[in-house]
C-alpha cells in the first residue's frame, strides 16, 4: 500500500457536501501552523496516516490517468486569492477524460465551485498549485480502458517559481522525440506520455540545461517538456501549430490574446525548423508552471544579444498583471477565493 504521508496536509474539512466517488486531497508542503494530518478520501474523512491507494491500482501501472495544474495567484494589495481560467483547465480535464474513457459525473461549473471551496476552506495566502487527478481506479492488472472504474482527486499545495523567469534560461534540443497523435495523443495530459517529457527534461538537466526542446518525428520544433515555446521573428510571434504535436496551452492562448489586443502582434502557428530556433530575435516558454520564461540561449547559441527581449518582457509583465487580478480589463479570466468577509476573517494569523 502507497501511504500518502509525503504530503503535509494544510487544512482538513468537515462539511464538504461532495459526491460519494469524489477523492480530495488538500495538501501543503509548506505549513505555517500544526494542523492534524487528514484526508478527505473516497468519501469520508479520514486521517492521513490511513489515506492509501493499493499498489495495484490501475492508473499507477499502465498511466491511464489524466491531470491539469491549475494557478492560484496570491494579490498582496487586495488580500486575494485568484484561480486563474478555472474553467478552461476543467473543460480540457474533461476532454482527456473522454480520451482515456474515464466517466468523471462532474460538469465544469461544479469542479470550479469545489475547488474554490476546497482553496477558500485551505486558507492559504501565498500562490497555490491546484492539481486535479481523474483516473482508472481499479485494483486490477491487464492492459485496457474498459471494464474499470473511474475517480478524481484534487490536490492544492504551494509552489514557487519552475524555472528562472528572472533572468531567462538555456535550453537544448533533446535527443527525445515527440509522440505522433495516434501513438499517445500529445494534446491530452496524460500521465503515461509525461515520462517521454521526463526523458527530455533529465537529459537536459544532466548536460547542464534547464529545459529541453523535444522536435516531432519530422524534425519540426514541437515543445518543451512541460511548456509551449513562442519565438520573435521580424517583430512577430511565431509558435508550433497544433498538428507539431503540442499541448494546446492555456496560458499559450492567454499569450497569443494579449499579443494580439494589448501590443497589437499576430501569431503565426506553423512548422518551425530546428535551425530557426538560432536565428530568432527572443525565445521564450509559456506554461502554467512556468508563466511566460524567457530563453537566452539554446544548443550553446545566444538567443538575440543574449538577453531578455523586449516584447518578451512586455509579454510577461502584461501576463503576470492579469493572472494575479491587477488588469481589471481581464478580470473574467480570474476565479476569486475569498469573499471580503472571509478576506476580513484571515487577514491575521490562526
Amino acid at each position: 500500500m502507497l501511504a500518502l504521508n509525503s504530503l503535509e496536509f494544510k487544512e482538513h474539512y468537515t462539511d464538504l457536501s461532495l459526491p460519494p466517488r469524489l477523492v480530495i486531497l488538500i495538501a501543503s508542503t509548506k505549513r505555517s501552523v500544526a494542523m492534524p494530518p487528514y484526508a478527505f478520501f473516497k468519501s469520508k474523512l479520514i486521517p492521513l496516516s490511513e489515506a492509501k491507494v493499493g499498489i495495484m491500482t490501475h492508473a499507477l501501472h499502465y498511466g491511464t490517468a489524466c491531470f491539469e495544474g491549475i494557478r492560484g495567484n496570491w494579490n498582496k494589495n487586495e488580500k486575494q486569492l485568484y484561480i486563474f481560467r478555472c474553467p478552461e483547465h476543467y473543460e480540457r480535464l474533461l476532454n482527456n477524460c473522454k480520451l482515456l474513457k474515464i466517466n468523471i459525473p462532474y460538469s465544469v461549473d461544479k469542479l470550479c465551485r469545489l475547488t474554490v471551496e476546497l482553496v477558500r476552506k485551505s486558507g492559504f495566502k501565498e500562490d497555490v498549485y491546484i492539481r486535479p487527478l481523474a483516473y482508472k481506479s481499479s485494483e486490477a492488472f491487464g492492459v485496457r480502458l474498459h471494464g474499470l472504474e473511474d475517480d478524481i482527486c484534487i490536490i492544492v499545495t504551494t509552489f514557487g517559481a519552475y524555472l528562472d523567469d528572472k533572468n531567462g534560461i538555456k535550453c537544448c534540443v533533446s535527443s527525445w522525440i515527440r509522440p505522433d497523435d495516434n501513438m499517445i495523443p500529445p494534446r491530452g495530459k496524460i500521465t503515461g506520455i509525461y515520462v517521454n517529457n521526463a526523458f527530455a527534461k533529465t537529459e537536459a538537466i544532466e548536460n547542464g540545461f534547464q529545459e529541453g526542446i523535444m522536435l516531432t518525428s519530422d524534425g519540426y520544433v514541437s515543445e518543451g517538456s512541460g511548456e509551449n515555446i513562442f519565438l520573435v521573428m521580424n517583430s512577430k510571434l511565431v509558435t508550433p501549430a497544433t498538428y507539431d504535436r503540442i499541448l494546446i496551452g492555456i496560458t499559450r492562448d492567454t499569450v497569443i490574446q494579449l499579443a494580439r489586443n494589448e501590443l497589437g502582434l499576430e501569431t503565426e502557428e506553423r512548422h518551425i525548423d530546428r535551425s530557426e530556433l538560432y536565428l530568432a530575435e527572443e525565445c521564450f516558454l509559456t506554461g502554467t508552471a512556468a508563466h511566460v520564461t524567457p530563453v537566452v540561449e539554446i544548443d550553446h547559441r545566444k538567443i538575440g544579444d543574449g538577453k531578455i527581449g523586449k516584447i518578451t518582457k512586455q509579454l510577461q509583465k502584461l501576463y503576470l498583471d492579469v493572472e494575479f487580478g491587477r488588469n481589471k480589463k481581464y478580470l473574467k479570466l480570474c476565479t476569486p477565493v475569498y469573499t471580503s468577509r472571509a478576506r476580513a476573517t484571515k487577514a491575521k494569523p490562526r
